[in-house]
């Protein structure tokens, strides 16, 4: 079993990392006195984490072979332990479900889902020797509750809502802990890489949903009006802290007041009533 030595610094794996959440989680982290990995697929974006002072590794979750080879460095250079894993690195795929192909489904499950388990099959092996950890999901407010324009990405965070879940529960007494993290509108390169993904992928010009699909690519692109709740990303830092370093951590965090908002909702009202407020706030965020 690899145990700590007195004085050193809690590890983290933390993927996504060249921007928004995952860069300033892993900065804050950092500050914090963690000794953090931080994942990113592009080479320039693993040289800028580097200079920044974290130990920076190429993952991408869509190549089981790059996943396999950042744990193997991570446990090679820890000695054999890693305290923690934070799964953040994802991206939305706009677009009725209409308009979604099989092909571009997949794509998506393959990067916000299929790679999260890979990963964490990857890890939980060294948790159980050291007998404790933390893995930390970040999910989001549409894993939550569903929204128009939005199916591939909902299907991917409803699932991973589930299987999250599940590992929670299998784990229990295991000493590894298994958390959600659901935030909701949060300042980062989100709609611009969700903007691409659909020019990519979506053909608005022969889609029933054209006029549709003229106003929402002006929302992705930040031509309407600006979004009044959305958090910087030092707010799921602080959401992220807490499940890491307190003793009896949450199985969910809510971040931002829509989270808040739709989880009471969910709770509270009938589905029909839930789907005429979700079907508003679709067409206007």
């Amino acid at each position: 079993m690899a145990r700590r030595h007195e004085g050193e610094r809690r590890s983290i794996l933390i993927t996504g990392c060249s921007s928004g959440i995952g860069r300033a989680c892993a900065l804050g982290l950092m500050a914090r006195g963690w000794r953090v990995f931080a994942t990113a697929r592009r080479k320039k974006d693993i040289e800028d984490l580097e200079r920044l002072g974290l130990e920076a590794l190429y993952l991408d979750y869509d190549e089981p072979e790059s996943i396999a080879a950042c744990v193997t460095e991570v446990v090679r250079r820890t000695g054999g332990r890693l305290d923690a894993l934070f799964n953040n690195g994802a991206y939305g795929q706009p677009g009725a479900v209409e308009d979604l192909t099989r092909d571009v489904l997949r794509r998506q499950f393959e990067t916000n889902l299929f790679g999260w388990h890979d990963l964490t099959r990857q890890v939980l092996p060294v948790m159980r020797a050291q007998g404790a950890g933390r893995i930390v999901n970040n999910s989001s407010v549409l894993g939550l509750v569903a929204m128009k324009w939005r199916g591939a990405y909902n299907a991917s965070k409803f699932a991973l809502e589930g299987l999250t879940d599940t590992l929670r529960l299998e784990l229990r007494g295991s000493g590894i802990h298994v958390i959600l993290i659901e935030p909701g509108p949060i300042w980062s390169k989100f709609m611009e890489n969700a903007l691409r993904h659909f020019d990519a992928n979506i053909d608005m010009e022969h889609s029933p949903y054209r006029e549709i699909y003229e106003s929402r690519r002006r929302r992705l692109a930040g031509k309407d009006r600006p979004n009044p709740f959305k958090l910087p990303p030092e707010a799921v830092l602080k959401k992220l802290v807490h499940a890491l370093e307190s003793p009896r951590p949450k199985p969910r965090y809510y971040v931002t007041l829509p989270t808040h908002a739709m989880a009471f909702l969910r709770r509270l009202l009938p589905t029909r009533a839930l789907d005429a407020i979700l079907d508003r706030a679709s067409d206007r965020n």
